[in-house]
């Protein structure tokens, strides 16, 4: 299997999409190199898949500061002397419409869900291009597929994301330095993501959806696993995922 061993960054790995992703890859053999904001989530998690026979150790990271990314390359660097692959998985989703004007919430979405993915990038570029090697994950939504009411700014962030991952392969491509990338589109999955909305009204209407048609994270950690585990010459770019129920 072409997970084991392999060396993979994980960012908002403290729960849901992050955490199931982290359980899958550790049972596959990879070591784990786990970020969040929430450091006793991810000792905890850590602890789980060291006492499971798994490799893993953690770093605090704030996806929104550049440093902190640095922080968790070095991190990675000096446990495992190498790098394979980073999954830039933390995200927001406070949805409202945008006559709701909840200008705060469009900017911390901006900062965590786009300027974290490029800080991220940033943090591990140098890396891989010394490498020539490297596979760079994003989790995007199909909020970055299609327009929702509700879901401009949130959708906007996915949106970015997909171009912005789209214009990485092709450039590593003319480049030469074999940077893999892979961006998945998951529709209704159960995170804690419904617990960033305070909009009354987009909160009843978002809670409905799940509740019907909601599915677990870890159908996100396999496909995750199904990218990673490809060989190195071949690069599975887009992934759309959700309920086999759910129309979208």
């Amino acid at each position: 299997m072409a997970i084991q061993g392999k060396v993979i960054i994980i960012t908002g790995a403290s729960s849901g999409i992050g955490e199931a992703t982290a359980r899958l890859l550790a049972k596959q053999g990879a070591r784990l190199v786990l970020g969040s904001r929430r450091n006793d989530r991810l000792a905890k998690l850590t602890e789980s898949i060291q006492a499971n026979g798994g490799e893993a150790i953690y770093q605090e990271t704030d996806v929104v500061k550049l440093e902190d990314n640095q922080r968790l390359i070095e991190a990675a660097l000096t446990a495992y002397g190498r790098i394979d692959a980073i999954f830039l998985n933390a995200g927001l989703m406070p949805s409202s419409p945008l006559s709701a004007l909840q200008v705060d919430e469009w900017n911390q979405m901006i900062d965590v869900n786009l300027k974290g993915v490029l800080n991220g990038i940033a943090a591990v570029m140098p890396t891989f291009t010394s490498q020539r090697a490297g596979h760079i994950l994003t989790t995007s939504s199909v909020a970055g597929l299609k327009a929702y009411p509700g879901g401009a700014v949130y959708g906007a962030t996915k949106w970015a994301v997909r171009n912005l991952m789209e214009v990485l392969r092709m450039e590593s491509a003319q480049e030469g330095t074999n940077i893999r990338t892979a961006t998945i589109y998951p529709a209704a999955i159960h995170t804690e993501l419904l617990e960033t909305i305070s909009h009354g009204e987009s909160l009843e209407g978002m809670t409905a959806l799940y509740d019907q048609y909601g599915i677990s994270p870890e159908s996100i950690a396999r496909i995750v696993a199904f990218a990673i585990d490809q060989p190195e010459d071949t690069n599975v770019s887009e992934f759309t995922v959700g309920p086999t129920t759910q129309p979208w």
